[in-house]
């Protein structure tokens, strides 16, 4: 095929594909990321309104450890795409906590805070609970091999009382499965860590910052980003994957393709199909509301707030336009920061039917998305200040945003239940990376970046 010919060509410009890229670059390949929108981030990006800069999909950093923590996945991640961490400007969580009817659980970064809040709300659970832990600490999670299993499942052995387990999965699930009403046992164990043993932060001045960093670096290599470069098609020769031909015409060649569009979506780019089980079928609404104060200056201290209204913990596609009975709040002021905020930045996040908000007419789509986020407010105003006497700004997204902007099928947010582990789609040099390689958040997209890169590019580079 014609046009300039690459080492790699990674489509999408969010994590996994911006870190797929410093990586590439690093050892002088050549290497270009394209992106179809105008802004770089994926899933995790930001936008301005009325004068306000807001984060998509930022709600924390998870995996913070302390800068000694050498071989935690946050230092991995500096060292191996040579980022100067204080860069990023990185602020701890307060805490968070996890309410339900019957209790409640309060957990910070190192883990510690949450064993003292089970063995509070859970005395009997406290000796067979602190195994778990040990168990999560030890399990090889990254082994490709190891068979699917139920976390809800394992959870049922390991602990005695039901509660318990829906309450751990409920942050774990709000975090990142792409299952209905459970998650994968290694994907369990690697959001476990993440987020109870690890831990919470947030970039001061929000995503932008790590974002800038990110594509700072990329340039330093000699990089190539092309924005507004979206794909319309991944070309295929008697090798597998020989380039891609753009929505304007031109065509790109390349010795490898590296995808962060989604397993699914990346198939059908190469004319393919995926023939195995698990659709994504969870998507999500979600509003954010600027205040007039900090929600600390209300009495509210903590960082983020996993909710259910019924102590059986339900997480699945609604059978209406949204489900509101669990759901997530992020009080993106209540975090470390060098300066104290003026306002108040209230973000709820609750499931949505994606098929139901796409086939609504636009006048009906306005009126339901209205509807649903005011229903959303009030159920969150039971667990934080209500936002919405206090408002000066507010915004709202539905899974048809998220298909207009990333084309992920069904408004999936954690992509197909089906994972890539080792990144392979069936077509030679074409690789997935990002969620439905098997990582999520901002650190799991990273982390897969880099590591498929070094498998399929460099490591291969040099056998």
């Amino acid at each position: 095929m014609g046009g300039t010919h690459y080492d790699a060509i990674v489509i999408g410009a969010g994590f996994s594909g911006l870190a797929a890229g410093i990586r590439l670059a690093q050892f002088e390949k050549k290497v270009v990321v394209l992106e179809r929108h105008a802004l770089w981030g994926g899933l995790n990006s930001f936008y301005k309104r009325a004068g306000r800069r807001l984060d998509t999909g930022l709600h924390a950093l998870t995996n913070f450890t302390p800068a000694s923590a050498k071989s935690a996945p946050l230092a991995k991640i500096v060292r191996q795409l040579r980022i100067d961490r204080d860069a990023l400007h990185l602020g701890e969580q307060t805490y968070s906590e996890i309410v339900f009817p019957s209790a409640r659980l309060e957990f910070a970064n190192g883990g510690a805070r949450l064993a003292e809040s089970v063995a509070a709300a859970f005395p009997a659970e406290r000796d067979r609970f602190a195994v778990l832990v040990e168990r999560v600490r030890a399990e090889d999670a990254f082994d490709a091999s190891a068979p699917p299993r139920s976390a809800r499942a394992e959870l049922a052995s390991a602990l005695r009382e039901p509660l318990l387990c829906d309450m751990l999965l409920c942050a774990v699930c709000y975090y990142g499965s792409a299952r209905e009403d459970d998650v994968d046992w290694r994907d369990f164990v690697v959001l476990f860590r993440s987020i109870f043993l690890e831990g919470f932060a947030r970039p001061e001045g929000g995503i932008k910052t790590l974002l800038d960093v990110l594509v700072r670096r990329y340039a330093e290599l000699g990089g190539e980003l092309r924005m507004h470069s979206g794909v319309a098609r991944i070309v295929r020769d008697s090798h597998g994957a020989a380039g891609v031909v753009l929505d304007d015409g031109t065509e790109l060649s390349a010795e490898r393709v590296f995808s962060s569009a989604g397993l699914r979506e990346t198939l059908a780019l190469a004319g393919e199909t995926l023939d195995e089980g698990g659709a994504p079928r969870l998507s999500f609404l979600e509003s954010t509301w600027v205040t007039r104060e900090p929600q600390r200056a209300l009495g509210h201290g903590a960082t983020i707030t996993f909710f259910s209204t019924q102590d059986r913990f339900r997480y699945a596609r609604p059978d209406g336009l949204v489900d509101v009975t669990s759901g997530v709040v992020c009080c993106s002021d209540n975090y470390a920061t060098n300066r104290a905020p003026s306002e108040g930045v209230l973000r709820v996040t609750v499931p949505a039917h994606a098929e139901r908000w796409l086939a609504l007419a636009p006048g009906e789509y306005a009126r339901e998305k209205a509807r649903c986020v005011d229903a959303a407010a009030s159920v969150a105003s039971r667990f934080v200040p209500d936002p919405r006497p206090r408002s000066v700004f507010h915004d709202a997204f539905t899974p048809r945003t998220i298909v207009h902007y990333t084309s992920h099928h069904a408004g999936a947010i954690y992509g197909s239940p089906v994972k890539r582990r080792d990144g392979r789609t069936g077509i030679e040099n074409l690789f997935v990376i990002g969620t439905d390689q098997g990582l999520v958040g901002i650190v799991g997209a990273l982390l897969s970046g880099i590591t498929m890169a070094n498998q399929h590019a460099l490591v291969a580079a040099r056998s």
